[in-house]
């Protein structure tokens, strides 16, 4: 099952986002990876230029990179958390061990 890149899906991890204590701005700027973040503060600063699907792939990158116990959040953005996290790891299957090491 793909991941649907829909407004309701930014909107939810959104959301989660402010949950964990995030503000997300979408600003203009000249950043490689469509981030920052400034811990301190807890921003999220994202293209304003991206799309809906750039939005989104952006803010999962963000997420990846968080420490975070999940079950501090509401039940809904909990099974969300979880249904991108199952999506996430459909979409990009680890390798395969036989065709990973080309060295031996």
């Amino acid at each position: 099952m793909r991941m649907r890149y829909t407004r309701s899906t930014l909107k939810k991890l959104e959301d989660l986002f402010a949950e964990l204590g995030y503000t997300i701005r979408y600003e203009k700027g000249n950043f490689q990876s469509g981030y920052c973040l400034v811990e301190q503060r807890k921003i999220a600063v994202v293209n304003k230029f991206f799309d809906t699907e750039g939005r989104i792939n952006c803010l999962l990158d963000i997420l990846a990179s968080l420490t975070f116990n999940p079950d501090y959040l509401s039940e809904a953005s909990r099974e969300f958390f979880y249904k991108m996290l199952q999506k996430t790891l459909t979409d990009y299957p680890p390798a395969d061990e036989n065709t990973a090491n080309t060295h031996g």
